[in-house]
């Protein structure tokens, strides 16, 4: 018994770190306005094959103002025992391309975590108060979530879980077809990866990241740590032109 709860407690510590390292994409070039069409996107969460939960979007466009908001929740059992889990939502807005605020709050294991960033009176910075960073960042960040294509040209981003600050590299691999709920899609498929090589292995960012650049759109992301995790399109609205 003793030895089921070491086990547990290290798997615990580590979806809780991972997870907040998974949260870390961003870009330094945003096009959000790209997606004033959408209604909405709807991602499920799979580990090993397994649908765990969902990471969805909504959108509203009106007077030049985006806002996107992200709902996500899944948590994962061992042998029948919750050992980790998610709930999270967060709220972002644009004004003609560029963020002006983003708020969250998430519950990990009960755990409550935030993040609350506006445009610094100067306006020239974004001032950032979350549970694992408070200060300011440069306004070439983007906050970091699946529906915005522009993590595969980030360089540094903002944890949307934490107001943390990471960097990170992303290469092209490939154009193929895919089928995703047996639809066929042209993907552009990516790889991306921590910039540093030195970190921490249980911190690494290491993904594979397939996108529809006709339907302006990520499709999958699948990576492997303790298991096979693959967040997956569902299901997509947009409004007719």
């Amino acid at each position: 018994m003793n030895c089921y709860k070491i086990s547990t407690n290290k798997l615990i510590n580590f979806y809780l770190t991972f997870f907040i390292v998974f949260f870390y994409f961003v870009s330094g070039n945003s096009h959000p306005q790209d997606y004033q069409n959408f209604k909405k996107i709807e991602m499920e969460i799979l580990k090993d094959g397994k649908v765990i939960g969902f990471n969805n979007y909504l959108f509203n466009y009106k007077d030049q103002i985006l806002q996107v908001e992200n709902k996500t929740q899944f948590e994962v059992k061992l042998l029948g025992v919750k050992v980790f889990s998610i709930k999270s939502n967060g709220i972002e807005k644009y004004d003609k391309n560029q963020l002006i605020s983003f708020n969250s709050q998430t519950f990990q294991n009960e755990k409550k975590k935030f993040v609350n960033l506006k445009v610094s009176e100067d306006k020239k910075k974004y001032k950032i108060t979350g549970s694992s960073f408070s200060g300011y960042s440069d306004m070439a960040n983007v906050i970091g979530n699946w529906w915005n294509h522009d993590i595969l040209e980030a360089s540094s981003q903002i944890s949307p879980l934490s107001g943390s600050i990471k960097e990170q590299v992303v290469t092209f691999v490939e154009k193929k077809s895919i089928v995703i709920n047996k639809k066929k899609y042209t993907a552009e498929h990516y790889k991306l990866r921590s910039k540093d090589p030195n970190t921490p292995e249980n911190k690494k960012l290491n993904f594979d990241i397939w996108y529809s650049k006709k339907d302006n759109l990520i499709l999958k992301i699948v990576y492997n740590k303790m298991g096979r995790w693959e967040y997956k399109v569902r299901n997509f609205e947009k409004y007719n032109n």
